[in-house]
């Protein structure tokens, strides 16, 4: 006598009743974060601290998501100067 269960294409690893869990987010700690931003931990820290970039308090916790770096890296871009942009007297 068999006991394994058959099971329907897409079920493995779900529970019956509770459907499909998406993964939780990835986050970041400020050391983590600073390293794949190439700056120093002690600026994304302070500017964390000061709420000039988008960051995740975990309790006291500090966190970066990857929304929160992809927001950090676009509110940092500046538009190129155009050509000459120096004035000559």
């Amino acid at each position: 006598m068999s006991t394994a269960r058959a099971h329907s294409p897409g079920s493995a690893g779900t529970r019956e009743g509770t459907g499909a869990r998406s993964s939780p987010p990835v986050l970041y700690t400020p050391a983590e974060a600073a390293r794949l931003l190439k700056v120093p931990e002690s600026w994304l820290r302070r500017q964390a601290g000061q709420r000039r970039v988008r960051c995740t308090y975990l309790g006291r916790h500090l966190r970066f998501s990857d929304a929160d770096l992809h927001d950090i890296v676009a509110t940092g871009t500046r538009p190129a100067r155009a050509a000459g942009g120096r004035r000559t007297r």
